[in-house]
């Protein structure tokens, strides 16, 4: 298990947060945590109510969606320095799109979403960065999910 004096080493590591400043990665600090899951676990299902940000930092989750007539459909394998649960973050999608299950054992580090999305809107600095990965992370993500879509009503 890790312990939450490790944070910042953990968090000077990620190299999207590398441009930060010593204040802003104390301020990320503040509202970060760890979580491990072990394999099999829910980290959260489709429709949850959670406010947390996450960056698995060691580990590998699934992130699945349920199709009408196919069930559940894996979208994505998150592995190391990926960021899962960005709908948190955003101010329309308050409940989970996706459903999060740890592939193997994992650890994750948490931010609280109100925090975060606070911190941003005070230190703009800090929210460009923010928001910069997390709109690559989006994009990403809705692109995989459009392929993989594409692919599942091609193979009716």
């Amino acid at each position: 298990m890790i312990d939450k004096a490790d944070i910042r080493p953990t968090l000077q590591s990620i190299p999207w947060l590398m441009d930060l400043s010593q204040e802003q990665l104390r301020k990320l600090e503040k509202i970060s945590g760890f979580r491990f899951l072990e394999e099999g676990e829910i980290l959260y299902r489709e429709g949850d109510n959670d406010n947390l940000l996450y960056i698995v930092s060691e580990g590998s989750l699934g992130i699945e969606i349920y199709v009408p007539g196919h069930g559940q459909v894996r979208l994505y394998n998150a592995d190391p320095l990926d960021i899962v649960g960005w709908d948190s973050m955003t101010p329309v999608a308050r409940h989970r799109i996706t459903t999060i299950t740890a592939l193997k054992k994992s650890n994750l580090i948490y931010f609280d979403g109100s925090a975060l999305n606070e911190l941003c809107d005070i230190d703009q600095e800090l929210g460009y960065v923010i928001m910069r990965r997390l709109s690559n992370v989006i994009a990403t993500r809705m692109l995989t999910m459009r392929l993989k879509l594409i692919d599942l009503f091609m193979q009716k």
